[in-house]
């Protein structure tokens, strides 16, 4: 049974994030409230968590993981930024974007993708994940709970359901009271001069400015 930490989504307690904080550093796995939607996620350098995070997710381990960061200069320390790639970052953080780079050799094997070797990393626009990201001082994975397709909107889960779905799997929930959102991030492919738009998901109008080719 999951642990449940009510944590208030515009001002997280601080008691509350530091007992977070510990649970992610002794390998806890998190259901928590991003921007877009809830996510599953855990230290990415506790090895033993983001395998259990596979497991739960069913992904072998050359699917690549998302996770997320504080800032700008954060990503750049476990990413290659272009000056291209810097520029369209810059403009759209914090939001619901996902940005596939070359990774650093910070980025665990278990995460990247061991063909391309790169990486996903998302700046989320949340209090309470910049905040846990703040105290943690390491990334934090972020793969969506259940997420249903557009066309499956009047069966989306809602948050009662979503808890008592995924109780047994994690070691804590994060409740702020709100229900979770259904829409994913908007990915983009920034590991070339020319970015590519992987995926069209929330706030995907103000990525077009950006990304002249999408235009």
């Amino acid at each position: 049974m999951a642990t449940v930490y009510s944590v208030h989504p515009d001002n997280p307690q601080p008691n509350r994030i530091e007992e977070i904080k510990r649970d992610l550093q002794n390998g806890a796995l998190i259901l928590y409230p991003t921007d877009t939607v809830y996510a599953i996620g855990c230290d990415i350098t506790v090895k033993s968590a983001v395998q259990r995070v596979r497991q739960i997710k069913r992904l072998s381990n050359d699917k690549p993981l998302t996770f997320l960061c504080p800032s700008l200069s954060n990503i750049s320390a476990y990413a290659t930024v272009s000056d291209s790639a810097y520029r369209i970052i810059r403009h759209l953080i914090p939001g619901p974007y996902t940005f596939l780079l070359p990774a650093t050799k910070l980025v665990p094997k278990l995460v990247m993708d061991p063909k391309r070797k790169t990486t996903g990393i998302r700046v989320p626009d949340n209090r309470v994940c910049l905040k846990l990201l703040e105290a943690l001082g390491n990334p934090i994975i972020s793969t969506s709970a259940h997420v249903p397709t557009e066309e499956e909107r009047e069966e989306y889960m809602g948050k009662a359901e979503l808890f008592d779905l995924v109780e047994n799997f994690v070691d804590v929930i994060v409740d702020t009271d709100k229900e979770p959102g259904y829409l994913v991030s908007t990915i983009l492919d920034l590991t070339s001069d020319y970015p590519e738009v992987v995926r069209q998901g929330q706030g995907w109008d103000k990525v077009s400015p950006w990304v002249p080719e999408v235009s």
